[in-house]
């Protein structure tokens, strides 16, 4: 099937945080109206060589793509409508916002243009830490956004939360829960720090600087988090995204469930037509490219049916819903038994792996032991395939 999903990278932020180790420069003196023209040329080189299907999700990430001035989102958005015209009623637009750089006029330009849902990086309501990991919002700056966000007649919001970070306790994690559900959200993407290289909590780490909470305080905080949603009426439907019912992210689902999607923009990812690909992180690297006419891919590489089943289980299990065996039968006309058997048996035996409704999920103990259950996948359909 043709991509039915859309990742563009926006690659501009105020400043870069102390954690982040993506794609992403700081927005002044770089060349963003040439950028965005380069984005036009590389979508006009895809659908060409790809035409797309009926578009079901697109992502705006980042970076922060609120970073755009109302004028350059107005531009990037016509350009996404000229090149995926076809979209489904239900469309899922998500774009990525930091708060305190969404006004008024941007959000209007953006609900316009059609987005529909936002995903703002609140990460924190603890003021100190929020200066701690090197975000220059404020508590405040959320409240403002998300008020703004509602006036603008967007209705399906998103919050990013971390866990684990530098002196952070379970109190505080409490405390950002709570002011977090005060605000009504539709969704909570949850996530436990990881200390990345190349970024300067890594070289704080290494120097023995970065005080990170212990594993134990950190398994309390996830399974705070579990248990407050919970009684909240959120879904805990994958590792670590939470929803009320019916707004769980569909772009996200198209990573789990091993769709193809098209991934644009300097640093993107893309897995089109039976290939992963990963563009030129440069900014300038990737304009070039673009102005001649050259897709900006980096590293390309076909994915072979063994390395396919792999991913469906590991990418699948993050689901709380599990793998359906009847899907993975008719996407590659082998049995998931017939290829993971031994692997499922060991995992059912240590209590990792359990079947509800049909469907292989993680259980409760293979929830917190994820990574394990994951990496047992690896190389064991290249075994079974021959």
């Amino acid at each position: 099937m043709p991509p039915e999903a859309v990742y563009i990278h926006i690659p501009f932020c105020t400043n870069k945080c102390h954690y982040c180790d993506f794609t992403a420069y700081v927005v002044k003196g770089q060349p963003v109206d040439e950028y965005l023209s380069a984005l036009e040329k590389e979508m006009e080189m895809w659908v060409r060589k790809v035409p797309p299907g009926r578009i079901r999700s697109v992502f705006l990430g980042g970076g922060t793509p609120t970073v755009l001035t109302p004028s350059q989102m107005e531009r990037l958005l016509s350009a996404v409508r000229r090149f995926f015209p076809e979209w489904s009623g239900d469309l899922e637009f998500t774009a990525e916002a930091n708060p305190g750089t969404t006004g008024p006029d941007l959000l209007r330009v953006m609900r316009e243009g059609g987005v529909n849902r936002l995903s703002l990086g609140v990460q924190t309501f603890r003021p100190d830490l929020l200066v701690r990991i090197g975000r220059i919002h404020t508590v405040e700056d959320v409240f403002r956004s998300v008020e703004q966000a509602r006036a603008a007649g967007f209705d399906n919001l998103s919050f990013d939360l971390i866990f684990g970070l530098p002196d952070q306790r379970v109190e505080d994690m409490e405390r950002s829960l709570e002011q977090a559900l005060a605000l009504k959200p539709d969704h909570l993407s949850v996530y436990s720090l990881k200390v990345e290289e190349n970024t300067l909590f890594h070289l704080l780490y290494e120097r023995g600087r970065l005080p990170l909470p212990s594993e134990d305080d950190e398994l309390a905080m996830y399974q705070l988090t579990r248990r407050r949603l919970a009684e909240a009426g959120f879904v805990h439907y994958e590792i670590s995204n939470f929803a009320l019912p019916g707004r769980e992210s569909r772009h996200n689902r198209t990573y789990w469930l091993n769709e193809e999607y098209y991934g644009l923009g300097a640093g993107a990812h893309g897995y089109v037509d039976g290939w992963r690909h990963a563009n030129v992180r440069g900014i300038r690297e990737y304009i070039r490219r673009c102005r001649d006419g050259r897709l900006p891919v980096a590293e390309r590489n076909p994915v072979p049916k063994a390395e396919a089943m792999e991913n469906e289980m590991i990418l699948g299990l993050r689901l709380l819903q599990g793998v359906d065996p009847s899907r993975f039968h008719r996407r590659f006309g082998r049995r998931v038994e017939e290829i993971f058997g031994k692997v499922l048996t060991s995992l059912f035996e240590r209590g990792l792996l359990t079947e509800r409704d049909g469907r292989l999920a993680l259980t409760e103990r293979g929830l917190l032991f994820g990574n394990e259950v994951f990496a047992a996948f690896v190389g064991e359909a290249e075994q079974a395939c021959g």
